[in-house]
């Protein structure tokens, strides 16, 4: 095949991208890859990656006003806020440049530009046109396409990001000082996570959430605990809120937010506004195909096929859940079934959710109340890190850890859990869920003391009228 011919073409190099372009090349298919801007995506330029390199310095902010605690004693502590970004955007560059080594390391040619599709060659295969920031446009072809091209901040009129006081994901993670006063729109992942790390940097944080509750999507119980604990930290929360339009000023802007059937204005320094997010689905060239979108999202069957053939879309383009993980084995999945091979669909009941505020919250599978209303009995587990040895040693003792079984056939149908390091714990009842394990194998399975992951044993076993220390 010549340089532009190719057995497959990812447009997007994000995680579900660059994934499914180094899954090709292990199959022994040609593969290339085309990417507008960095490789590695929002993820590792401008989500996961970053946000997680703040949160660090937060969490280090907090222990070190913290220290007569642990029974160390301190002069004042300061930080260098312009640092501690730019060891963010350092981190993400470090990832961003491994993704070009690795796919280089493949023989995965990289294509920079905008990648489209541009119809069909005569002996049927798929066009791709990439417009060059400089240049003539080129053209590749492929027998097959993956569309990878991610999704962005969406944008609720009036709080379009200005780069002075209305802020998307994107300026919250580059800013050139701290702000004194933030307003957070949106308690989801991404904006209880810019509540928490400004809030722990010393800010004063209002979280504002149109729904009942903050963090809707999690268990109605981690999500009253959270909302607790954020409280306690001093973040200011208020749910079944409607916001007015902001008012810039010289040096501040308000808003107007209706809330407990109260109205009142809020003035900050800078507002976040984090309320979900689009499909990049424009310019891609799916007009006149027979590619249907819904809701800004490209609609697939369970191996990732949309309505035309040979052409595949992954990741946050093809809808929820709209996580780098999701993307990644979805990525593996389509691509092992373009090579051929057997693939399992992916349930989404069985992809993990992790939040990264302090506390960590993580999750897989039913909530209590979903798992009631899609029909099952349950039995639920619970145990609280309060009764752990090793929470208590490092000072961590709040959360929980709640588990749903169906009580029919000990299925695990759940797990949802707040406290520290969760999000590395949650893994355990994944592979539960994946493996359909019961509570059988689980109560049987022998974990280490003195760790966090005990109570994990605890919750399962707390389900079934066995928990050892609550």
């Amino acid at each position: 095949m010549s340089q532009t011919d190719f057995d497959l073409v990812v447009i997007g190099g994000g995680p579900g991208g660059y994934v499914a372009a180094l899954r090709a090349a292990q199959l022994g298919l040609s593969t290339a890859v085309v990417e507008a801007n960095h490789l590695g995506g929002i993820c590792l330029n401008w989500g996961c990656i970053p946000t997680k390199a703040l949160l660090r310095a937060s969490e280090i902010n907090h222990l070190l006003h913290d220290l007569d605690g642990y029974g160390f004693k301190a002069e004042a502590v300061s930080f260098d806020f312009k640092k501690i970004v730019a060891r963010s955007r350092a981190v993400s560059k470090q990832l961003s440049s491994g993704v070009s080594h690795l796919l280089k390391k493949a023989k995965v040619p990289v294509f920079e530009g905008f990648g489209k599709l541009d119809g069909v060659t005569a002996n049927g295969r798929r066009k791709v046109l990439v417009s060059k920031k400089t240049g003539a446009p080129q053209t590749l072809n492929a027998k097959n396409v993956i569309l990878a091209t991610g999704a962005r901040a969406r944008i609720l009129p009036g709080l379009e990001p200005d780069g002075q006081f209305i802020w998307s994901y994107r300026e919250a993670l580059v800013p050139e000082e701290m702000p004194k006063r933030l307003l957070v729109i949106g308690s989801g992942a991404i904006g209880t996570e810019f509540a928490s790390f400004y809030r722990n940097m010393g800010a004063e944080v209002t979280l504002v959430e149109v729904a009942p509750r903050i963090l809707p999507v999690e268990d109605e119980e981690i999500s009253a605990i959270a909302h607790k604990e954020f409280e306690k930290q001093g973040i200011r929360i208020l749910t079944n809120a409607k916001i007015g339009s902001p008012q810039k000023g010289a040096e501040s802007v308000s808003i107007a937010v209706e809330a407990g059937g109260k109205t009142e204005t809020i003035t900050v320094d800078k507002i976040i506004s984090a309320v979900g997010i689009v499909g990049n689905v424009e310019n891609i060239g799916l007009e006149g195909t027979k590619i249907k979108v819904d809701r800004t999202h490209v609609v697939t069957d369970e191996l990732c096929r949309t309505g035309e053939a040979g052409v595949y879309a992954i990741g946050d383009l093809a809808g929820a859940p709209w996580l780098a993980h999701k993307a990644s084995h979805e990525a593996v999945m389509c691509v092992e079934a373009i090579a051929g091979k057997h693939v399992h669909p992916i349930d989404v009941t069985k992809i993990p959710g992790c939040t990264y505020c302090r506390p960590q919250i993580a999750s897989v599978g039913y909530t209590e109340a979903r798992a009631k209303e899609a029909g099952y009995k349950v039995r639920v587990g619970k145990f609280p890190l309060l009764a752990n040895g090793k929470a208590l040693a490092m000072g961590e003792p709040t959360g929980l850890i709640k588990t749903v079984f169906d009580d029919a056939t000990g299925e695990l149908l759940g797990a949802h859990m707040i406290g520290a390091e969760v999000t590395e714990m949650i893994q355990g009842y994944v592979i539960a869920r994946t493996g359909e394990l019961t509570e059988a194998e689980l109560s049987e399975t022998i974990f280490p003391h003195p760790t966090i992951s005990e109570s994990m044993h605890e919750a399962v076993l707390a389900a079934y009228g066995g928990a050892l220390h609550f």
